[in-house]
């Protein structure tokens, strides 16, 4: 399950140029689904939790990862700071890190983040481990990440964002990070 965060009247964070956090994270959610097919051959069944913008609970993310007995949650969104911050990091779900679904999940983020970082010029800020719901209600069925894979607030990457080449490589590379763990 691909959950391109946010969505709806929740826009998430607003960057450089007015770019809404959502509309990354859905088009970047929309090309993982199409090079997929196209590149891929349909390898995997990917599914996400939106298609268009519109508003889904953090609990129906969940709920559809569950019912759908996912292999894997990747949820993705942009960062933001009032300070020059960039890179990429991968957050997992603050628990027990000798839990296997753990492990799974920062080998999944580690993979992820080398994908984007070596191969796009991000620059990597690592593995993170926090709270947030998605990861909670997933981790403990299924390796289970959250991307932030910018800042939409810095110009360089709110600039990278805006190019819809830039979109293919991003979703590429989080492609390929699935497939090499």
């Amino acid at each position: 399950v691909i959950d391109p965060g946010h969505g709806g009247k929740d826009v998430g964070a607003i960057g450089i140029n007015g770019i809404q956090e959502k509309d990354v994270a859905l088009s970047i959610a929309k090309e993982i689904i199409r090079l997929n097919k196209t590149l891929l051959n349909s390898k995997f069944d990917i599914y996400s939790t939106r298609y268009k913008d519109t508003l889904i609970s953090l609990s129906d993310r969940s709920r559809l990862a569950k019912s759908l007995n996912a292999d894997v949650f990747v949820s993705l969104h942009c960062n933001a700071s009032k300070t020059s911050s960039k890179g990429t990091d991968v957050y997992v779900h603050k628990t027990n890190h000798e839990e296997i679904r753990t492990k799974e999940s920062i080998a999944m983020g580690l993979s992820i983040l080398e994908e984007s970082t070596l191969k796009l010029g991000f620059k990597k800020r690592g593995i993170q481990f926090a709270n947030f719901q998605v990861l909670r209600e997933n981790t403990k069925y299924r390796p289970s990440i959250l991307i932030e894979m910018g800042f939409v607030t810095n110009t360089d990457e709110a600039d990278y964002f805006l190019k819809p080449k830039n979109i293919i490589a991003m979703a590429l590379s989080i492609l390929m990070g699935c497939i090499t763990i």
